[in-house]
C-alpha cells in the first residue's frame, strides 16, 4: 500500500494514477472537508480526464483519510511556499508531514518527497528530523526525492508521458522506486542523487522564468517606442536558433513564480540574472495597471468600476488561481486605492474576490474596458460579444484590430 500525503493539484492525480495501476492507495490530507468530499465521490477541482480517472480509482478501492497509515511506502506532496522576506523555502509543511509519517511507519519504509524543494533541503531539514527520532536513514527509513513534473490543464498526459527523476542515496532503492513509478510513467525515469534531483527541478522552472522575463522586457521596450512586440518576436523566431516566448500580464502558478526564489534565497550573491527575471515578471501586473490608466485617460473614463478583468486563473482553461497575475494586479490596485474593478472567470466557480461575477453576460454589460488576463477558450469563442468594448488584450488573442496590447 502507498500512503500519499497531500491531496492537492499534485498529490491527488498522482494517487489516482497509482490506484489506476492496480496499487492499493490511501490518500491523506489534514483538510477534513476535502477528505469528506473525495470520500463522497466528488472532486475538489476540474481537470480534463480527471473525473474518469477518479471513478476508475474509486472502483479500484482507493481510500481517503485524515489519518496517516502504517505502511511501507509514503509519497509526500504537500505545499512548499517561500518566505517573502528572505526568499528562502519554508519547509514547515514537509517537516510536519515527515514527522507524522515517522509516528506510524513500518521499519524499512520508503519515504518519497515529491514536493518541490530548494537544493539541500532534504539534507538540511529532512534527514535531521528522521535522525533525531532515532531512525537510521538507509536502514530504518529509505529517503528519496522524486519531484513532480506536471502542470494543471494537462496533468494526466504529463503524468504518463513526462520523464521523471528519482533522487536516492542508494542506487538499488532508487531502481525499486523507479519501478514503482513505471507502473504509469511511460517516459524515461532517471535515477540520480538526491541533491541533483532537487536542483534539476528548480533549474527547470527557473529556466522558463528567465525566458518569459525576456519576452516581457521586450514588451516594455516596444511599448516605450510604439513598436509591435508580437510582430518583432514573430520575425525573430524565423531564425532557426531563436525561440522567443510570448509576453503576458505576469507569471503565476506554484512552480515558475515560486521555485526561482529558492535559488535567490539560498544564493543571493550568485543569482543576479535569476533575481532580475523574477523582478521583471513580478512587475508585469503593474505594467498592465499602467496600460489600463492610459486607456482610461485616452477615453476620459474616470470610474475604475467600468474596468473588468477577464480571468482569475493563472493559466488557460484551468481553475487554478495560485499566484495568478490577476490576483497580483488586484493587490496593486488595492495599494493605489483603486477599488471596484469587476472580475469574471468561467472556470472559477466560487467567489474569491470582491466584485466577482458568476455570469459572463452580466459582467460584460457592466464594463466599458475589458482586460483579457487569461486566454481561455471561452473568451476566444466570444469575440463578437466583446468587439465593441475597449479591450486591453494582454494575451494577444483578439481577432479584431481595435484592441490595445501590452
Amino acid at each position: 500500500m502507498i500512503n500519499i500525503i497531500g491531496l492537492g493539484y499534485i498529490g491527488l492525480p498522482t494517487a489516482l494514477m497509482f490506484s489506476k495501476s492496480g496499487i492499493k492507495v490511501v490518500g491523506t490530507d489534514f483538510n477534513t472537508k476535502l477528505v469528506g468530499l473525495l470520500t463522497d465521490g466528488k472532486l475538489s477541482f476540474e481537470e480534463d480526464g480527471l473525473e474518469e480517472l477518479f471513478q476508475e480509482a474509486l472502483s479500484n478501492g482507493i481510500e481517503f483519510s485524515t489519518e496517516y497509515q502504517k505502511t511501507h511506502t509514503y509519497i509526500v506532496a504537500v505545499p512548499t511556499p517561500y518566505i517573502k522576506d528572505s526568499k528562502k523555502l519554508d519547509p514547515k509543511y514537509v517537516i510536519s508531514a515527515v514527522n507524522s509519517v515517522l509516528d506510524v511507519c513500518e521499519k524499512g519504509a520508503v519515504l518519497i518527497i515529491e514536493s518541490t524543494v530548494s537544493p539541500g533541503t532534504i539534507d538540511k531539514y529532512i534527514r535531521p528530523e528522521i535522525e533525531k527520532r532515532g531512525f537510521v536513514v538507509g536502514e530504518d527509513i529509505h529517503l528519496l526525492h522524486a519531484p513532480e513534473r506536471i502542470i494543471p490543464g494537462n496533468m494526466i498526459y504529463e503524468l504518463e508521458n513526462n520523464s521523471r527523476t528519482i533522487g536516492a542515496d542508494s542506487q538499488d532503492i532508487g531502481e525499486k522506486v523507479k519501478g514503482l513509478y513505471a507502473n504509469f510513467c511511460k517516459a524515461e525515469i532517471v535515477v540520480t542523487d538526491i541533491r541533483s534531483a532537487e536542483m534539476s527541478k528548480v533549474v527547470e522552472n527557473t529556466y522558463r522564468d528567465i525566458n518569459i522575463a525576456f519576452a516581457n522586457e521586450l514588451a516594455k521596450i516596444c511599448r516605450t517606442d510604439n513598436m509591435d512586440v508580437y510582430e518583432i518576436i514573430r520575425i525573430a523566431n524565423m531564425h532557426p536558433r531563436v525561440s522567443i516566448l510570448q509576453p503576458g500580464p505576469g507569471v503565476g502558478g506554484h512552480c515558475i513564480s515560486v521555485d526561482p526564489w529558492f535559488l535567490v534565497g539560498d544564493y543571493p550573491d550568485l543569482t543576479n540574472l535569476i533575481l532580475t527575471a523574477r523582478k521583471i515578471n513580478d512587475s508585469m501586473p503593474r505594467h498592465v495597471l499602467g496600460r489600463i490608466r492610459d486607456i482610461m485617460r485616452e477615453h476620459e473614463i474616470k470610474d475604475i468600476s467600468k474596468v473588468g478583468l477577464y480571468g482569475l486563473a493563472y493559466k488557460e482553461n484551468v481553475d487554478d488561481t495560485r499566484e495568478s497575475p490577476t490576483l497580483q494586479l488586484l493587490e496593486r490596485m488595492d495599494e493605489h486605492l483603486a477599488f471596484g474593478v469587476k472580475v469574471f472567470d468561467p472556470f472559477v466557480k466560487e467567489r474569491i474576490v470582491d466584485h466577482q461575477f458568476m455570469n459572463f453576460e452580466d459582467f460584460i454589460n457592466e464594463v466599458e474596458i475589458l482586460v483579457i488576463m487569461v486566454g481561455h477558450e471561452h473568451i476566444k469563442t466570444n469575440m463578437d460579444v466583446i468587439k465593441n468594448k475597449l479591450v486591453l488584450d494582454t494575451k494577444n488573442i483578439c481577432t479584431f484590430d481595435s484592441s490595445y496590447k501590452l
